[in-house]
């Protein structure tokens, strides 16, 4: 087995003018699967037909070697060899995509790239580009914690890229340091109990269905797009529960937070009356639109009304959740598992079946505001 070269440099290859080709002879006992001979056009770049050539002999020679009647499709592989260039925007829709990762979430993250540094390879990003980006979200006045987050999204967007494309170089979005992260932090604040039962009875005497859901939040402690994009079939008012099931037009935050959970008298009431403005399949048919559903005009609608009078948002009230069933004694798991929260206590936290109904059913009583 020998081959035919006019550039030595560049074993297998013949010169064209300016274009390498592949040439390699066949042994005779693959002739008549392959011919005499196996020519391809490579490239006018020699370092680039250097490596095509290398890797198409290797590939041809094992395969000989092995006796396989398989043939080798010499295009196809060609084409498997050609470097892709990705752009950051084509790159982060099929991440989105993959990871099944609700678009919203990204949607700012991956527009202040655009802004800043442009749709380009993900290949030719640098630190610079961080660095842009960084002073970007500065710029708009976000707090650090939510500029490490979108870091984080941006960052793995180009983790998964550069595994993808078998890049080896280092993530320039990796490990950037935020100048007093964490010194700008608020702590969310808490409703107290008569706070709590005022906001409920004003909910229960409004004619508007999203003050309603400031008692469903406050005795679920569920996550506000949770109940905004609930199905009608999830709720099941004979039994008393809840079930908190992805769907086409709401996913959920993390595998943990699909649950079942009971309700209570106040939560049931108010369940109850908001089936009045539902239709045949949503409990909240006016944020549900074609393409997804609209749990943050829910949060701005609520706010409104929350902000004016306690000057906290109805995030607040899962904040409360927590801490009423902390305060009840309720085990940690259990609170865990009532609001969907990720338990990070012990490992065998996440063995097993968890909690039955009839037991969270007894912590929910405990510390129901009727």
């Amino acid at each position: 087995m020998g081959y035919i070269s006019d550039t030595p440099s560049i074993p297998h290859t013949i010169l064209r003018g300016r274009t390498y080709y592949f040439q390699l002879r066949v042994p005779k006992q693959h002739q008549q699967i392959y011919g005499q001979v196996v020519r391809a056009r490579l490239s006018e770049c020699g370092e680039e037909a250097a490596n095509l050539a290398s890797h198409l002999s290797h590939l041809l020679k094992e395969t000989w070697q092995s006796n396989s009647k398989v043939k080798v499709s010499i295009n196809q592989v060609l084409q498997s060899l050609q470097p892709v260039n990705a752009t950051f925007s084509i790159v982060a829709n099929e991440y989105i995509i993959i990871k099944r990762i609700d678009p919203k979430s990204c949607t700012i993250a991956v527009k202040g790239l655009l802004t800043v540094a442009g749709d380009r390879d993900v290949q030719s990003y640098t630190r610079d580009d961080a660095r842009a980006l960084l002073a970007f979200f500065k710029f708009k006045g976000n707090k650090t914690a939510t500029i490490r987050r979108r870091f984080n999204t941006i960052c793995a967007i180009f983790n998964y890229a550069y595994q993808e494309l078998e890049v080896e170089k280092r993530n320039p979005f990796s490990k950037m340091i935020i100048v007093g992260e964490g010194s700008d932090a608020v702590k969310r604040g808490t409703f107290t109990t008569e706070q709590l039962i005022d906001g409920y009875q004003e909910a229960f005497a409004s004619s508007s269905n999203v003050q309603l859901l400031f008692p469903i939040l406050g005795e679920t402690g569920c996550r506000l797009a949770e109940i905004v994009g609930l199905r009608l079939e999830d709720i099941d008012l004979d039994k008393r529960i809840l079930h908190i099931h992805p769907n086409n037009k709401r996913r959920l935050k993390t595998t943990g937070s699909e649950r079942s959970l009971p309700v209570n008298e106040t939560a049931y009431l108010a369940l109850t009356k908001a089936l009045d403005y539902s239709n045949e399949e949503w409990l909240f048919p006016r944020y549900i639109k074609e393409d997804g559903c609209y749990a943050v005009h829910a949060s701005n609608a609520l706010a409104k009304w929350t902000k004016r009078r306690w000057g906290m948002t109805a995030h607040s009230l899962r904040h409360t959740f927590r801490d009423r069933l902390r305060a009840a004694e309720v085990p940690l798991e259990a609170i865990d598992q009532l609001g969907g929260w990720s338990s990070i206590s012990t490992i065998g936290s996440s063995y097993g079946q968890g909690y039955p109904l009839e037991h969270l059913r007894r912590y929910i009583e405990m510390i129901s505001i009727d």
